[in-house]
């Protein structure tokens, strides 16, 4: 078994100091909600994962975790936690893969629909100014698509970007809503734009995992009925329930683009006061890939080069 290295950055002390496992077994027990499976997992006893926990949080001087009912749950410290947490660990695991020590590659998550029609010409462009640099596009289903969790270094991101998280972000460009809708049904007929009243007395489809649109984009006089509404966790579900017939779903033009589908139909979407959704490229605070301000820079001259900046 691999011996787990010391971490010690700024969670050093003379008090403590705080190891890569600590950080691994916290992890475990926020996944596992619990200390009985966490153990399990990590192949260790209860008391000696218990004891681990609290001398992080005496280390820290924030309780993660509230023991107080069956279930384990983290506190607010603990969630906030968890993220840095989960960085930092990807941060090692990536430094140590030995697959990856004669290259760096960049990492770009998005959750859904990446650029648009604009994705390709960005790797194509990027594969050809920046040879020496891969860069990896992966699709995680999650709301920052692996950020925070230190899976990619970059992230593809509509709508606002998580606050108070040590994020940075820029804009790139808006994007229009379109609605999408089941290809035989009599709202895929209509060659005009379609208004939310028109999709209001069907069900909705929402991915709750990753996506971008609630309920409370309609106007509560006529809300769609919230017990109707049929909910998803990714794009490829969310595309079945509307192609079946049972429901009408609303996105960006970006996923008209990325994703045809023989059995929806994409119609404009007219929203009263919309300026469309942002799409950000977003990044975090912190030391990171030193590649980002040139993929920040090509992303803008592909947008620009489409007329979509």
């Amino acid at each position: 078994m691999r011996r787990e290295m010391r971490l010690p950055l700024r969670l050093c002390s003379t008090r403590m100091t705080v190891e890569l496992r600590h950080l691994r077994a916290f992890l475990a027990i926020a996944e596992e909600g619990g200390i009985t499976r966490a153990a399990a997992r990590l192949r260790m006893s209860q008391p000696a994962l218990s004891r681990t926990l609290r001398r992080l949080e005496e280390h820290l001087g924030v309780r993660l975790a509230d023991r107080s009912t069956h279930h384990l749950e983290l506190t607010a410290q603990g969630h906030a936690f968890r993220d840095k947490a989960r960085a930092a660990v990807a941060a090692v695991d990536e430094a140590l893969d030995p697959q990856r020590l004669h290259t760096w590659p960049l990492r770009l998550g998005h959750a859904w629909s990446a650029l648009g029609r604009s994705t390709t010409p960005l790797l194509r462009r990027w594969r050809a100014e920046h040879p020496a640099t891969p860069l990896e596009l992966l699709r995680i289903d999650d709301r920052t698509a692996g950020l925070l969790a230190g899976r990619v270094d970059a992230a593809l991101l509509r709508g606002p970007v998580p606050g108070g998280r040590g994020l940075c972000a820029t804009e790139l460009v808006r994007e229009p809503r379109v609605a999408a809708v089941p290809a035989h049904g009599e709202l895929a007929a209509r060659h005009e734009a379609l208004t939310l009243a028109d999709l209001a007395p069907h069900p909705v489809a929402l991915n709750t995992v990753s996506g971008l649109t609630t309920l409370g984009l309609w106007p509560p006089e006529i809300r769609p009925d919230a017990d109707a509404a049929v909910r998803v966790a990714n794009t490829d579900d969310w595309l079945g329930a509307i192609a079946a017939g049972g429901a009408v779903g609303v996105s960006t033009q970006a996923t008209a683009e990325l994703h045809p589908h023989p059995g929806v139909a994409y119609r404009p979407l007219t929203v009263p006061g919309d300026t469309g959704v942002p799409v950000s490229l977003v990044w975090r605070d912190m030391p990171g890939h030193p590649a980002i301000p040139d993929l920040v820079t090509a992303a803008r001259q592909v947008l620009s080069a489409r007329g979509t900046a």
